[in-house]
């Protein structure tokens, strides 16, 4: 049985909370605890007020009907929530909840200070379940991702071929031609020549002077 007082701490209206509470406690299911509950207060009359419970795994619209005569009981599973959030207005606060599917469900005239605490308590369960499906899904890639090798057998060493040693070739220096004085002449009256710093005429006939020299 739940008990009422707690769900009494923030100046809920005892009447809505008593109904709810008689209706949620058979609809609870194993290992399900109703965390918060907050009643709508509306501004002029408040005799007919909606109602939002949170449990560990779902939220809870509470509306009455038939003139308070009734019930309407709807829920939404944690899984199928994008995001909760609150916005606080002149009467109350506005208590958003997203699904992932379908329009946002909108509940205005919840007392600021229940509208705090309920968006808190959703908020905490809506994370608790998202980090529960990261690790979940974590797991399940490890899995898939590492399978297991029952039974492996080694593979056989391989023996590396032994490197003959081979002695380095030894080349011997190229030993530069020194050259000769007729050369040498020869090679700088080119360059004269090249430089146009003497004729054809004189370069023919200097030329000749030194092949006749030898």
């Amino acid at each position: 049985m739940i008990l009422i007082d707690r769900f009494l701490s923030d100046e809920q209206d005892p009447k809505a909370v008593e109904k709810v509470l008689g209706k949620l406690n058979d609809m609870l299911s194993t290992n399900e605890e109703l965390i918060y509950m907050a009643v709508q207060k509306k501004p002029a009359v408040n005799l007919l007020p909606d109602c939002i419970a949170v449990s560990n795994k779902r939220i809870f619209y509470c509306e009455p009907g038939n003139f308070g005569i009734t019930m309407n009981f709807k829920d939404i599973s944690w899984k199928s929530i994008k995001e909760v959030s609150f916005k606080e207005e002149i009467f109350g606060s506005k208590f958003i909840c997203v699904p992932l599917h379908g329009e946002n469900i909108i509940t205005e005239y919840i007392p600021k200070v229940q509208a705090r605490k309920l968006y808190q308590a959703a908020y905490e369960q809506l994370e608790s379940f998202k980090e529960q499906q990261r690790q979940t899904d974590l797991e399940e890639r490890r899995s898939t991702t590492s399978p297991v090798t029952v039974n492996a057998v080694a593979p056989e060493p391989v023996e590396e071929p032994v490197a003959l040693f081979t002695p380095p070739v030894v080349t011997p220096a190229a030993v530069e031609e020194v050259e000769d004085e007729t050369t040498l002449k020869l090679r700088k009256l080119k360059s004269l020549y090249d430089k146009h710093l003497i004729t054809q005429e004189e370069y023919e006939a200097k030329k000749a002077d030194i092949l006749d020299s030898l």
